[in-house]
């Protein structure tokens, strides 16, 4: 049975809510419509075929009667014959003395014709030996095959006559029948042999030079090899025709002599004659195949000859040849299909480079104008030059230069990782002004553009466009793999799998990593100099669509701020490598009993200190306040963190509220020595006055009220971290953090950007 679900879902689709079943009338009117339509349609095809049934089943009928009656014919005619062999007396002796008078007339026939053999062969050996000296005029061609064709007639007659000799083998009989001293008619039958092959190359060779014989305007040898060949193919189509009606009435041809006579060989000359002419040009096909391997620009060049050839028939030929023949068509025919072969033959080499695919499709067009030039129509063509493969060939031109870039990335992406795991010394470049970049850089917007300029000689928007697409994916998925090998690698510092010894190496590839994502966007207005990226899309924007130039527009800045995002990754990871490996124990000691005796701020403040000074020379310039930022970022999300510090508790009596006021004086001078990039770090450590609120405020409804202003502030402040505060307080009871997670419940603040308390768990 048939599946219901798509009817129910079209229904779904038409009737989606009650008002809809107002528009049922207007529905079933429509369909109504469009049902009888369809059934005027099928009645009108139903009509022809039934017409065209009746007709073929009336023609069916017609043939078989026809057929009917000639077999009723011939046996009138059959019945006629016997009885007129009865109506005659002594009959059989008539007929016996006429055989014998028949046989005797053709013995003498085939006497006087095997006896001029001899001369014959003379004559036209030396009318050849003539023709040898003159291939280009070949005088006596006409007169060696009217000769030949006299002779070959004799030789098919004896080997008829051979048939009805009795005893001994009718062909040795007459082969070793003697003729003048001791030749036999089987030297004259190889003699003849010899002297056919001899006209056949003369012919084949007037044949395959046909187009420089009418160029160098010897015009009478060509009309006498046309003579020559419309002789034998008119032979042979009767020759043929007479085989077809001996093989398809068999025991009729059995009682007419007329019928039943010496069976000619079918000797081919034209079907030889157009394989001349195809081997011609195929020949020169193979020295275009060469010219063109060697230099696909070259393939009009090598194929100036085709079009030479066609117009020198057109010309010059057309009125030498039989009007049937048709030469011009058969010519068209010919060097057509060739040209077919050979272009189908390039395209399905597997190792086809882009070059010669587009020369391929450039040629296309080119070949049809020529062809026009000649009067010959596209759609005469057949088949199709490349069998309408075009589209597929501009796909496959696409693919092959997509699968290159992809290759290429590869390759890159390869050695890249390479490099990274091991990061050896000199692994990474320094430009003119000592910043960091990783090797490939440079490397990859220049094969971007070489395949660029690639995909820009097709001329074809459409193939630019799939390739400029397909480098957007490839340059999304090294930002991918860059991020995917620089958090793996982080990790392994985490874990203490990596520790103080790799940290420096590290750190140059994170700030290589993220200088080259700022290279590729920073455009330098002083100078007016594009970046890379910007380079990219000003090269292929001319090259394609204007519809694809604004939506790709969406592409391209999805990729430059991932660029941006990607260099701020790496930076933060370079803030978090050192809280991995240079605080590791020191972050361990705040809010504890030793953290109000140390100076902890001060030797992470020292810290980073000596790495900005490390830094900042091989740093991007505009990744410095951004660097600034993680680092501020990620010691603020450490500190507030440290309430989950093994000692980590608040007591009453303590001074931990002077001694936050200590480490944020301490946050607020150091990082207040960078300009702009202070403003927004003090902002953010305001987290830590509400975090000191929510510590110091007295138990009971002051601590919810404390919640409140810190919820309002940081709506993404987890729970779990507020747990960990309330319970580091030496006050805590489990009705503190009741009343405050009742307070969170009625608290549904709208949601805006991520905050840095996000980060604090």
């Amino acid at each position: 049975m048939n599946d219901p679900t798509p009817d129910i879902s079209r229904l779904v689709e038409l009737l989606k809510s009650p008002d809809d079943l107002d528009k049922l009338p207007s529905l079933r009117a429509e369909l109504t419509r469009k049902k009888a339509a369809v059934d005027g349609q099928l009645k009108l095809g139903l009509k022809e075929q039934l017409e065209i049934t009746s007709n073929g089943m009336s023609s069916i009928t017609s043939g078989q009667s026809i057929v009917a009656q000639i077999k009723e014919e011939m046996m009138k005619i059959d019945r006629l014959c016997s009885e007129a062999q009865g109506m005659i007396r002594d009959f059989p002796e008539v007929e016996r003395l006429g055989i014998m008078q028949r046989n005797f007339a053709a013995v003498e026939e085939m006497k006087d014709a095997i006896e001029k053999f001899g001369p014959g062969f003379g004559e036209l050996e030396e009318l050849l030996r003539e023709d040898d000296e003159d291939l280009e005029g070949q005088p006596n061609l006409l007169a060696i095959h009217a000769g030949l064709s006299e002779l070959r007639e004799v030789r098919e007659r004896a080997m008829e006559q051979t048939k009805g000799v009795e005893g001994e083998s009718g062909l040795e009989l007459i082969e070793n029948l003697p003729l003048e001293g001791e030749t036999t008619l089987r030297d004259f039958f190889a003699r003849l042999d010899d002297v056919v092959d001899w006209f056949d190359e003369h012919v084949g060779a007037a044949c395959i030079n046909l187009i420089p014989l009418v160029q160098a305007g010897n015009n009478g040898l060509v009309v006498r090899l046309a003579l020559v060949i419309e002789e034998e193919e008119k032979k042979d189509r009767q020759a043929k025709a007479l085989q077809d009606a001996q093989r398809e009435f068999q025991d009729v041809a059995s009682r007419f002599k007329s019928i039943n006579v010496g069976q000619r060989e079918l000797r081919g000359y034209k079907k030889k004659f157009l394989q001349a002419i195809e081997a011609s040009a195929a020949a020169q096909f193979e020295q275009v195949q060469q010219a063109f391997l060697d230099d696909p620009d070259k393939l009009e060049k090598a194929c100036r000859w085709f079009f030479n050839d066609l117009n020198t028939v057109k010309l010059g030929m057309v009125d030498l040849m039989p009007k049937k023949w048709k030469i011009f068509k058969t010519y068209i025919n010919i060097y057509h299909t060739l040209m077919h072969d050979f272009l189908v033959v390039q395209l399905d080499n597997a190792e086809i480079t882009p070059v010669h695919m587009l020369a391929i499709l450039t040629w296309v067009g080119k070949y049809h104008t020529k062809m026009a030039r000649l009067g010959v129509k596209e759609d005469e063509l057949r088949p199709h030059v490349i069998d309408s493969r075009e589209s597929d060939l501009v796909r496959d031109y696409r693919t092959l230069i997509t699968k290159a870039v992809q290759e290429w990335m590869d390759r890159m992406a390869t050695t890249d990782r390479q490099e990274f795991l091991s990061r050896a010394d000199s692994s990474l470049d320094q430009n003119g002004d000592g910043h960091l970049h990783t090797k490939s850089l440079g490397d990859m917007w220049t094969m971007l553009r070489e395949q660029l300029a690639v995909a820009q000689s097709s001329g074809r928007p459409d193939v630019v466009e799939g390739v400029v697409e397909s480098m957007y994916i490839a340059l999304k998925q090294r930002q991918q793999m860059w991020e995917r090998l620089v958090d793996d690698e982080a990790r392994k510092f985490e874990s203490g799998q990596l520790g103080q010894e790799a940290v420096s190496s590290f750190h140059d590839w994170l700030v290589a990593i993220a200088n080259d994502q700022i290279t590729n966007i920073d455009d330098d207005p002083a100078t007016g100099t594009p970046s890379f990226l910007s380079r990219f899309r000003a090269d292929f924007e001319p090259l394609v669509s204007p519809a694809y130039a604004i939506s790709s527009t969406t592409e391209h800045e999805s990729l430059s701020n991932a660029y941006v995002d990607l260099s701020t990754h790496c930076l933060a990871l370079f803030a978090k490598t050192i809280f991995n490996v240079d605080f590791r124990s020191i972050m361990q000691d705040f809010f504890t009993p030793l953290w109000y005796s140390k100076a902890c701020m001060a030797q992470i403040n020292s810290t980073f200190e000596d790495y900005l000074t490390d830094y900042t020379a091989v740093f991007h310039p505009s990744l410095r306040d951004i660097l600034i930022e993680e680092l501020a970022d990620e010691l603020l999300v450490r500190y507030l963190s440290a309430v989950h510090n093994k000692n980590a508790k608040f007591r009453r009596a303590d001074p931990y509220t002077s001694k936050m006021t200590e480490d944020v004086k301490g946050v607020f001078t150091f990082f207040g020595q960078y300009g702009d990039a202070f403003e927004v770090v003090k902002q953010k450590w305001r987290a830590v006055e509400l975090f000191e609120g929510l510590l110091s405020a007295p138990k009971g409804q002051p601590v919810v009220e404390a919640y409140g202003r810190l919820k309002e502030v940081y709506w993404d402040v987890q729970m779990g971290w507020i747990e960990a505060v309330l319970r580091s307080r030496d006050d805590f009871e489990r009705a503190m953090l009741a009343g405050v997670k009742a307070r969170a419940a009625e608290m549904s603040g709208e949601r805006g950007a991520e905050t840095v308390m996000n980060k604090v768990r």
